[in-house]
């Protein structure tokens, strides 16, 4: 039943994730929360990469639900990158105590990458 939910909102939820992670990116450093072990482990790196394959997932399924062509896929991976980058740009210079990291960059991309790989394994595009 969850997967047909996800299956038909897939378009409204990946608009809802998008804005889900503005206001994560968004939100003044001093408000989140900051642990020494999570750190070492790179805790915030598997946060990033987490968020980023659901986005392109869901964005996936929309184009799926739609039957688009490989190229609209890439598009898709193109535009979900290029949101995790323009998020770190505006960390650095239009959020409060915010600044923008590569890793970060690198982990969004991480994240999108496992998502190609999965919906690719699956063989759910279109040529």
């Amino acid at each position: 039943m969850i997967k047909q939910i996800i299956y038909n909102y897939c378009g409204l939820l990946s608009i809802l994730w998008a804005i889900f992670i503005f206001i994560l990116c968004a939100t003044p450093g001093q408000y989140i929360p900051s642990e020494k072990w999570l750190e070492l482990i790179g805790f915030d790196k598997f946060i990033h990469a987490s968020i980023f394959f659901i986005l392109l997932s869901l964005v996936f399924l929309k184009a799926i639900k739609h039957h688009q062509s490989s190229f609209i896929f890439v598009m898709c991976f193109i535009f979900v990158f290029f949101y995790g980058v323009i998020l770190e740009f505006m960390q650095a210079n239009y959020f409060s105590n915010r600044n923008a990291d590569f890793y970060d960059i690198a982990s969004n991309t991480l994240g999108c990458l496992i998502a190609v790989l999965i919906f690719k394994k699956k063989s759910i595009y279109k040529n």
